[in-house]
């Protein structure tokens, strides 16, 4: 009869056996990012932020990503649409900055089955375009523009215009802020046949980005609201998103590089 070994990692469905528990193991992963940084309203913003959190800017950052080359899916890869707001986590041990995961979608079944039951990360799915650049200066359209859709029904979109390329001592302070990146998620495990959690824990999930190149520029997206028949799973995540103003753009920025992912230390908060 098969049994669990105490030293290995399994993922549902575990009888068809895991793998040695390796601390060190991880995936780097080759990345091209968008990311648009806006401030919202404070309180609004807060009404999403779990108790035992502070907000520590009323910002919120959504990043569009497109991997490839990944070792764990035989070199394909997929795309990513991750909002996150920058709290700091107040806990009986743990006192912690760091990104909030609100919501990430994604364009493949086996990253977000993964990353929902070992990090806690808030990964739902989404049909996401590709990252469509044009040169620059193309008439009419901007450089760069993605968008992302659930069952034929876009909900945002997203463009970017690139202004010229982040060097010098810049670009050598961004890669230094990126070589450590703590993304925060919640595991929540609903109780069988009854109301309440089996498990609630924040998940502190580390990760690094190696950059190779950036360029700063003019970035702009839009929510779009949805109705229980475009989205029935997801238009209440979508809506409460779009519902928060976007006073103002604080930051663009287009860069190819890197992603390391430290799945192994990750650990609870306490």
């Amino acid at each position: 009869m098969f049994r669990l070994q105490d030293d290995f990692v399994y993922m549902m469905p575990p009888h068809f056996g895991g793998f040695k528990f390796d601390a060190g193991l991880g995936a780097t992963i080759k990345e091209t990012s968008l990311s648009i940084t806006y401030e919202t309203d404070r309180a609004q913003l807060e009404n999403y932020i779990p108790e035992g959190f502070e907000l520590r800017a009323p910002e919120i950052t959504v990043g569009f990503s497109q991997y490839t080359e990944m070792e764990m899916l035989a070199g394909g890869g997929y795309k990513v649409i991750d909002v996150l707001a920058p709290v700091r986590f107040h806990g009986k041990k743990d006192q912690v900055d760091g990104s909030y995961m609100l919501v990430m979608w994604e364009s493949k079944t086996e990253p977000i089955l993964m990353g929902r039951e070992q990090t806690g990360v808030p990964k739902i799915y989404a049909d996401i375009q590709d990252l469509h650049a044009l040169p620059a200066g193309y008439p009419g359209v901007p450089d760069c523009y993605t968008n992302a859709s659930h069952g034929g029904n876009a909900f945002l979109t997203m463009s970017f215009d690139a202004a010229g390329p982040i060097t010098g001592q810049e670009l050598d302070s961004m890669k230094a802020q990126m070589r450590s990146v703590n993304s925060i998620g919640w595991r929540y495990i609903p109780k069988v046949g009854a109301p309440g959690a089996e498990l609630s824990q924040f998940i502190l999930f580390p990760m690094s980005r190696e950059l190779e190149s950036a360029q700063a520029g003019n970035g702009s997206l839009k929510w779009i609201e949805q109705s229980p028949l475009q989205n029935p799973t997801q238009f209440n995540f979508i809506n409460s998103l779009a519902s928060l103003p976007v006073k103002r753009v604080t930051g663009a920025v287009l860069t190819k590089g890197m992603m390391v992912l430290h799945t192994m230390k990750s650990r609870i908060l306490e």
